[in-house]
C-alpha cells in the first residue's frame, strides 16, 4: 500500500472524524448504547426480540453511506494486494480477537477511549501493537 500524497486531504479526514465522534457521542446519549460495530452486528446474528430493528438500520446505514456518497463524488479506487485466502484468514482472525478483546476498533477505539475506559485503552494498544507487528513481519521480514 501507498499514499499517494498529491491526494493526501487533511480536512475531509478531520470532517470525517468529528462525524464520526459526534456520531458515537449522540449515539450513547440517546440510545445508552455503545457504537461497537462487533456488538451491533452481533446482536444481528443472535437477534432478540424488539432489538433487531435499530442494529438493523445501523448497519444498513453503514453500507449505505458509501453508496451515498458516491453519487456526490468519485470513490477512491480500492487496490488490494492479498489474494483471497489471505483476506479470509485475516477476517477470521479480526474475528477472533474482538471476541477474545470483548470489542472491537470503533467500540475500543472509538467509543472506549473517549470515556477513558482504562479496559479499552488496553485493548486499543493491543490490537494496534499486533497491527503494526503483523504489517512488520509480513512487509519486512518475509517480504510478502
Amino acid at each position: 500500500m501507498t499514499i499517494n500524497w498529491n491526494a493526501f486531504t487533511p480536512w475531509s479526514a478531520l470532517l470525517g472524524g468529528m462525524l464520526i465522534g459526534l456520531a458515537a457521542a449522540l449515539f450513547v446519549l440517546l440510545n445508552g448504547r455503545i457504537a461497537g460495530i462487533s456488538g451491533v452486528l452481533g446482536g444481528l446474528l443472535r437477534p432478540v426480540r424488539g432489538d433487531i430493528a435499530w442494529r438493523a438500520a445501523f448497519v444498513l446505514g453503514l453500507i449505505g453511506a458509501p453508496l451515498v456518497y458516491a453519487l456526490f463524488a468519485v470513490l477512491p479506487p480500492v487496490q488490494i494486494e492479498a489474494g483471497y485466502g489471505t483476506l479470509i484468514v485475516a477476517g477470521l482472525l479480526v474475528g477472533v480477537g474482538t471476541r477474545y478483546g470483548s470489542g472491537c476498533t470503533s467500540g475500543h477505539g472509538v467509543c472506549g477511549l473517549s470515556r477513558l475506559s482504562p479496559r479499552s485503552l488496553a485493548a486499543t494498544l493491543a490490537f494496534m501493537g499486533a497491527g503494526f507487528a503483523t504489517v512488520f513481519v509480513l512487509r519486512h521480514l518475509l517480504k510478502i
